[in-house]
């Protein structure tokens, strides 16, 4: 994401750019919007920046899994269930908490936004 000078500007938003760009139907993890941005080692940081957008219909924070596609971020929504409706509703398999078939519904920031 372009560097902003704007001091209301934060590494959250561009966690959120990010997140707004994941297509209906596929799924990222927390590492790979790290990665992304530049900032490998934080994507504990990416999480707090989903837990935070929850409450904000405009960002897609159910797209957003953990490495393994395990739902981690599912209790930060207004229901444990809501993140898995919401990614069932766009055609993505989920069981036990768990993407099915993760790695094809995987999108890759670094790859897809060259």
């Amino acid at each position: 994401m372009e560097n902003k000078r704007d001091t209301s500007y934060s590494f959250f938003d561009d966690v959120y750019e990010v997140v707004m760009l994941i297509p209906k139907g596929k799924v990222t993890s927390y590492g790979a919007i790290a990665n992304y941005l530049g900032t490998k080692m934080s994507a504990r940081m990416v999480g707090w920046a989903m837990n935070a957008a929850h409450t904000n219909d405009k960002i897609p924070a159910h797209r957003v899994v953990n490495r393994s596609g395990l739902l981690t971020g599912r209790h930060h929504f207004e229901t444990p269930a809501t993140m898995q409706q919401k990614l069932e509703k766009e055609g993505v398999k989920i069981k036990n908490h768990q993407v099915i078939e993760f790695e094809k519904r995987f999108w890759d920031p670094t790859k897809e936004l060259q």
